[in-house]
């Protein structure tokens, strides 16, 4: 059967590449091959990033009105095209309709967010700090940086990056998912539509081979990464020991604590669709519930009546969850399930046992929910990334602050409480990147910065916001002097002075 070719993208428009290697891309809620996706050898890495060095210094040469423009028109395009690519994006990854609507949502606040380049990009400016002399300080762009993104977001994420990259006057080569690699250039698209120059921004498909051409290329000057820590420590170490500036955000276990005086129907709900949204295939999902005592049963049997009232499906079909992303990827998640009840946690919710509203070849897990679960348990220590929430009890809210803390990750938590003393005490004291306070999912705004602690994070600088920028761009400061003819002071040895 003859399928269709999702090609890199090349100084402006479709490029097959020079290799032969190809990949398979599914449709999860049939199970069928769909499209294959070219693989980018050395070589083709090479020519695209050939390609962006030239089209980058012509783009850091304009004016930054011009580049605003751009940016403005860009995002007139993506929000036009929005349904387009919501709907490739539930076709490759499976996530229900509304859900990879509210995905491309996200990445236009950050599309919006990049059009304030003027302001974002201005410098400081300290008049006469000395007899004659100013000091004033600006930012310019890189050069060539490099964009690696996960599977899970194949729009919302390289739109945390590539619109204030291209706004600071970047050129970028973004390497989505080979899993899901059309949205991207739909992208692509929108960036030809907006007027953005041939080369200025590019795609390349691939997989290990594409990822560390990027990651050892002379003139790729940073690396922007969202992945799984092991990844993300690969990429972070590799990028670095190349020179690089790097920004990997790694994996995530995030907690959700829940005190006995929290609203258990909100605390209920918001468990159930921050566990399984995007069928838990998030790396801001929360995974495990801290449900502080007494709370705990009444909790328990209130997540688990929810979940008996979702539909797993199709998503284009109007139901509350989707499949998982690959037949691989769905077998490894279940592989959790046999362990967690070998390990002695109780399976309230066996998501095995779903009938799905889909193909039965689709690549379907159901909710599931364990209780009684324990660090050490394979359940709690690794991240699943599917839909499989664990309920942990404790008996204080200090043990339940030192489970959190205990984590190796930290990248959101939330708590669920009407005490704003003990919200507070929470928010100070965890140790955790992103924070919600009744919020179960605690993604910032596109004008404050994402990102985590701990093994969550390998680099210094946070996605978006001003740490967006800041990563993008590198600072000068320039003193100066005009001296007035009429004063000059002659030959002076001693170390400058602002007198």
């Amino acid at each position: 059967m003859h399928v269709d070719l999702v090609t890199h993208w090349r100084a402006g428009e479709a490029w097959s590449g020079t290799g032969s290697r190809r990949g398979d891309v599914f449709d999860p809620a049939t199970g069928r091959v769909v499209r294959q996706v070219a693989y980018a050898e050395q070589a083709d890495v090479e020519a695209v990033v050939a390609d962006a060095v030239t089209a980058g210094e012509r783009w850091a040469a304009e004016s930054l009105t011009r580049r605003t423009g751009v940016m403005f028109a860009f995002r007139e395009a993506l929000a036009r095209r929005a349904d387009e690519v919501a709907a490739v994006i539930t076709a490759e990854h499976g996530k229900v309709l509304d859900d990879a609507r509210g995905e491309v949502q996200r990445g236009l606040e950050v599309a919006e967010f990049a059009c304030g380049a003027p302001h974002l990009l201005k410098g400081s400016f300290s008049d006469g700090v000395s007899g004659g002399v100013d000091v004033y300080s600006l930012r310019q762009p890189l050069g060539v940086v490099a964009v690696i993104s996960p599977f899970n977001f194949p729009a919302m994420v390289p739109l945390w990056f590539v619109p204030i990259a291209i706004a600071s006057g970047n050129a970028v080569v973004l390497k989505p998912s080979e899993k899901d690699p059309s949205a991207s250039l739909l992208l692509a698209e929108c960036w030809a539509e907006a007027g953005l120059p041939p080369g200025v921004f590019n795609v390349v498909h691939g997989d290990k081979v594409a990822v560390d051409a990027l990651l050892t290329h002379d003139d790729v000057a940073a690396v922007s990464f969202v992945g799984s820590t092991p990844v993300a420590r690969h990429v972070y170490e590799t990028g670095t020991a190349h020179g690089k500036r790097v920004q990997a955000l790694g994996g995530a276990k995030n907690h959700m604590v829940v005190l006995p005086d929290a609203d258990l129907d909100s605390a209920a709900d918001a468990a159930v669709s921050a566990g399984f949204g995007s069928a838990g295939e998030r790396c801001m999902a929360i995974s495990v519930v801290v449900a502080v005592d007494p709370v705990g049963d009444d909790l328990v049997e209130a997540i688990a009546q929810r979940m008996a009232g979702l539909t797993t499906g199709d998503g284009r079909q109007g139901c509350d969850m989707g499949p998982l992303v690959t037949g691989e990827h769905r077998d490894r998640v279940t592989g959790y399930l046999d362990a967690g009840v070998a390990e002695g946690a109780q399976l309230v919710v066996d998501g095995r046992q779903v009938v799905p509203k889909g193909a039965p070849e689709g690549f379907w897990l159901g909710p599931t929910l364990f209780d009684g679960v324990r660090p050490g348990m394979s359940v709690y220590d690794d991240e699943i990334f599917g839909p499989v929430l664990s309920v942990v009890r404790a008996a204080s809210y200090d043990e339940a602050l030192r489970i959190v803390n205990a984590s190796p990750y930290g990248n959101g938590t939330a708590i669920f409480t009407a005490d704003g003393g003990a919200a507070r005490r929470y928010q100070r004291e965890v140790q955790v990147g992103m924070i919600g306070v009744n919020v179960p999912i605690p993604v910032p705004m596109a004008y404050y910065s994402f990102g985590g602690w701990k093994a969550s994070l390998f680099g210094d600088t946070h996605a978006h916001g001003t740490d967006g920028v800041h990563f993008f761009t590198r600072a000068k400061v320039v003193t100066s002097r005009w001296p007035d003819p009429a004063s000059r002071t002659g030959v002076d040895l001693g170390f400058p002075r602002h007198d």
